[in-house]
């Protein structure tokens, strides 16, 4: 069995109009919830062996905020910037070795959510700095793909924490 947690990048700032989207940092809120929500997954023991991230601003600094709480390798991936869920399922088994038991993708709405249901059949709203976790009935991450059914175990959220 494998574990997959997905986050959803903490909360942006849209101060600076002039910024891109992939551009925008984090506000305060997301400063605050980033490491809240990483202190959480450590002291929960759900630390990722490694961390998928986009590679925009907002969403690269909530895995770095989860990379320092929990030691995590992070790896940055464009390919995940607005990523679908088909596009997120085609990415995990082609930078992932199949030897790593719990992995987390940090990204982006909808194709986080949507990822959750094709997973699990189940949909849980991800606000931003929200993580869930899907236990999948895999051996190694080559064998994920869309006919992959895992089980929703817990979503979390910065504001129940």
């Amino acid at each position: 069995m494998k574990i997959l947690l997905i986050l959803r990048h903490a909360k942006s700032s849209w101060d600076d109009s002039t910024l891109d989207d992939h551009e925008r940092p984090l506000n305060s809120r997301g400063k605050r919830d980033a490491p809240l929500i990483a202190r959480f997954a450590r002291d929960e023991g759900l630390g990722p062996e490694l961390i998928l991230s986009s590679d925009a601003v907002r969403a690269h600094l909530t895995a770095v905020a989860m990379a320092d709480a929990t030691g995590g390798q992070l790896l940055v991936d464009p390919r995940l910037y607005h990523a679908t869920s088909p596009e997120i399922l085609a990415t995990i088994p082609n930078v992932v070795p199949d030897d790593a038991g719990t992995v987390m993708i940090v990204g982006h709405n909808p194709g986080l959510e949507e990822l959750i249901v094709q997973l699990t059949g189940e949909w849980e709203t991800l606000p931003t700095a929200a993580l869930a976790q899907i236990d999948l009935p895999i051996t190694g991450w080559s064998e994920l793909n869309s006919a992959t059914r895992g089980t929703l175990i817990g979503v979390w959220r910065p504001k129940g924490l």
